[in-house]
């Protein structure tokens, strides 16, 4: 049984996990914290993190950035495993990332969807023999009207495994508009659709000469990242010092 500490536990994805963990018969929340007890959570919440001296496995965290320095404070001092989920860290707080994993397991991904992490891996294998045949590689992402960045972060690492799959050879191209001139075999198109209530679609096309394959993933619910991370949270529990992915959670 993982013991898991749930940062951000009032929130939406606080909840989404909370829900998922509760039908989990090899997990359990034992501790949230939030920056107010609501009162509807069936483990003890505290406001001050410092204050939470529960036994635990790991800490998933879906909170904001600014509850991330002392996040990373708790779990270093206390030797815990965390699982980051937050978005939005800037430049000096994903520099922290890297030096607490030189002292603690830590978890982060830029997408935290199990079904997205196998398809970074497929895309890899597909672009070495079809990109390296000449294929020409596309991303079309789309998501709901309230998203404010474009493209997604999930369609730029999706980017970076074909690329890398390519021994970084390609670049991107965001918009067209602008050019008078034939495709660049050397570039990855990323498109971003902003539109309704989606919650994410992303497709990778390879495009060749007679012949097109498509590899589309669609998350119907913000569940699909909870159950991502409560399976990071099982497999981070016990694991030495050092900076892990979601990779690393479907290698097993």
């Amino acid at each position: 049984m993982v013991r898991i500490i749930m940062h951000g536990c009032n929130g939406h994805m606080g909840q989404v996990i909370s829900n998922i963990v509760e039908k989990d018969a090899n997990a359990q929340i034992v501790a949230g914290i939030d920056i107010a007890d609501q009162g509807k959570n069936s483990y003890p919440v505290f406001t001050n993190i410092d204050d939470c001296q529960v036994e635990a496995d790991a800490v998933i965290d879906f909170s904001s950035p600014k509850a991330f320095d002392k996040l990373m404070d708790y779990c270093e001092k206390r030797n815990m495993p965390v699982v980051l989920c937050t978005t939005g860290l800037n430049e000096e707080q994903l520099a922290r990332v890297e030096e607490s994993a030189k002292k603690i397991a830590v978890l982060k991904s830029a997408n935290m969807s199990l079904g997205i992490n196998t398809l970074l891996k497929l895309v890899q294998d597909a672009a070495k023999v079809l990109a390296a045949a000449g294929f020409d590689m596309e991303i079309v992402e789309k998501h709901h009207n309230l998203k404010v960045d474009a493209p997604s972060g999930t369609a730029l690492a999706l980017a970076d495994s074909l690329n890398e799959a390519m021994d970084n050879q390609y670049h991107y191209v965001y918009d067209r508009s602008q050019r008078r001139e034939k495709r660049d075999a050397k570039e990855i198109g990323i498109s971003a659709v902003r539109g309704g209530s989606i919650v994410g679609e992303h497709e990778v096309i390879f495009a060749g000469p007679d012949e097109v394959i498509e590899f589309k993933h669609t998350a119907y619910s913000k569940a699909v990242f909870g159950k991502g991370a409560v399976e990071a949270a099982k497999y981070l529990a016990g694991k030495p010092a050092g900076r892990y992915d979601m990779s690393n959670v479907i290698e097993g």
